[in-house]
């Protein structure tokens, strides 16, 4: 029988390892978190988005995320998630924002809310704006796919991507980044990302002529949907054993978390977007978006952390680009 780990097994074994608290660096990633609303309903969602969620960033928080961001010059990237960013009605204007302040700004894409009504001219626009795309297809299979995230997202998903290559998107030369991500579809670790890579660019090419700039490998976060999953599975308690027992020290410096701030749709400010879904807040009475005059004043807290911080840091280690040993 396997025992439960202590509450933060993570600081003890960044403490094991010889290894400092974690804290912040200058921000330079602005990892922004639009609303819960999504067209899909996947199993793994560590943010329990959906159809029925209503949840959804307003206008005068976009506003006050601009102002902060037209005056910070540290700040190079904007990081779009959800849900599915491109169904809250500001999208665009955080988008432009970002541009016109000279961000590489991403957009963390389900595909098939490419192929739903309203949406004709996404992919448009997100070229357009030269958006880099971080697109879920969780395998190359279709079995796979639609078992981990609903009948039909394949062929949807499989057509969408086709429209993205004919707008260039991950064709050499065209500068338009196209970033496919795999997640297992258990309570497994994800394989190595150099040896899954040509894998994947090889069934999608000889199946549909698909084209993409790179894999990135995501380790299922033990949070909220998928930490359900592994409850009623009787894993969660082996999973994370599993985690802790492939924690690797290597992968501590380049954690996400020590430069990204993470921004709920209304406003809180959190260390990243995992704890943002466990409601972790930042630390030093920083709360909200209004309690800050500038992103820069986050330099040198410490940051919150959890157990499940260890998905983060287990064998390749795990972040929003990807591996990250």
């Amino acid at each position: 029988m396997i025992s439960p780990l202590p509450r933060n097994s993570f600081d003890s074994a960044l403490h094991r390892n010889g290894l400092e608290p974690l804290r912040r660096s200058p921000v330079t990633t602005l990892q922004i978190n639009v609303g819960l609303v999504c067209n899909q309903a996947c199993h793994h969602c560590h943010v329990e988005a959906g159809p029925t969620r209503t949840e959804t960033m307003v206008l005068a928080t976009v506003e006050r995320i601009e102002e902060l961001l037209t005056s910070d010059p540290e700040v190079e990237v904007l990081d779009l998630t959800g849900g599915a960013p491109e169904l809250n009605p500001h999208f665009r204007r955080l988008v432009q924002c970002g541009r016109r302040s000279g961000l590489r700004i991403i957009d963390r894409c389900n595909l098939t809310v490419l192929e739903e009504p309203g949406q004709e001219d996404t992919a448009e626009f997100l070229a357009a704006h030269q958006v880099e795309i971080v697109a879920s297809l969780p395998c190359y299979l279709q079995e796979n796919v639609d078992r981990q995230r609903g009948g039909g997202v394949y062929e949807k998903s499989i057509s969408a991507l086709q429209n993205l290559n004919r707008l260039g998107y991950g064709m050499p030369g065209t500068g338009l980044i196209l970033n496919l991500v795999y997640n297992p579809g258990g309570a497994s670790l994800p394989p190595p990302q150099a040896e899954l890579e040509p894998s994947y660019r090889r069934e999608l090419r000889s199946r549909f002529g698909l084209e993409f700039t790179n894999l990135l490998t995501l380790t299922n976060m033990p949070i909220r949907r998928f930490a359900d999953f592994l409850t009623r599975t009787g894993q969660h308690s082996a999973y994370l054993s599993l985690l802790a027992n492939h924690f690797n020290p290597a992968t501590v410096a380049e954690l996400m978390c020590r430069s990204l701030l993470s921004v709920g749709y209304d406003g809180r400010l959190y260390d990243c977007d995992f704890n943002q879904m466990l409601a972790l807040p930042t630390s030093q009475g920083r709360e909200t978006i209004w309690h800050l005059d500038s992103l820069q004043e986050m330099v040198g807290l410490p940051i919150a952390t959890g157990s499940h911080c260890l998905g983060c840091t287990a064998g390749a280690g795990s972040s929003c680009s990807g591996a990250l040993a």
